[in-house]
């Protein structure tokens, strides 16, 4: 399920639309504005109340002191939910806002079997199953892997941590994205997840 913040039938941003076919065709997309609607930074807040009220709980990966992610979070506490929070470096702008969270009581989250245990949605050797759902890493890919550490990394970093050349090195990021373990983040950076 999606909730967005325009019309139903604009998807923003314009590189979500294979995403968001493929969320119409096995769940569905929650709008509560009329079709063609823009989208406004007004309407994104509103959007959130949606995705608080319909959660069984929120988890905030990375937020920045002022960002929509502690407004969908203080909404879903307003409405009763669960708020769950993955902490990050000191150093990281990006994870103040979740520092914050957990220092205000949100639930520290290092693994998803932290949520299924927490949720009761999973008894808890289950749960740690999860974690260890995916195959390990071996050879390049795990140098990579490690390479990558736990807080964004550009590709010049990981250039020069690996000594692989920038060919090679897209071509394992490739792998590990398509295997769920790593994500492109804005201004080109990757993080592991």
């Amino acid at each position: 399920m999606a909730v967005i913040g325009t019309g139903a039938d604009r998807i923003y941003p314009a590189r979500n639309a294979a995403l968001a076919r493929r969320i119409a065709e096995a769940g569905a997309i929650v709008s509560e504005f009329p079709l063609g609607t823009a989208p406004l930074a007004h309407n994104f807040p509103r959007r959130n109340r949606l995705i608080a009220g319909l959660a069984s709980g929120v988890l905030v990966v990375e937020a920045a002191l002022k960002s929509g992610s502690l407004i969908t979070a203080r909404l879903a506490t307003d409405c009763g939910r669960d708020v769950f929070a993955i902490p990050g470096s000191i150093h990281s702008p990006l994870a103040r806002g979740c520092h914050r969270l957990i220092r205000d009581g949100a639930k520290l989250v290092e693994a998803a079997s932290d949520i299924l245990e927490e949720l009761r949605l999973a008894p808890p050797e289950a749960a740690a199953a999860v974690d260890s759902a995916l195959p390990a890493v071996a050879g390049d890919e795990a140098r990579v892997f490690a390479a990558l550490g736990h807080d964004p990394v550009d590709m010049d970093t990981l250039v020069h941590r690996t000594s692989l050349t920038p060919e090679a090195l897209y071509a394992i990021l490739l792998a590990l994205e398509l295997d769920g373990r790593v994500s492109r983040l804005p201004g080109g950076r990757l993080q592991r997840l």
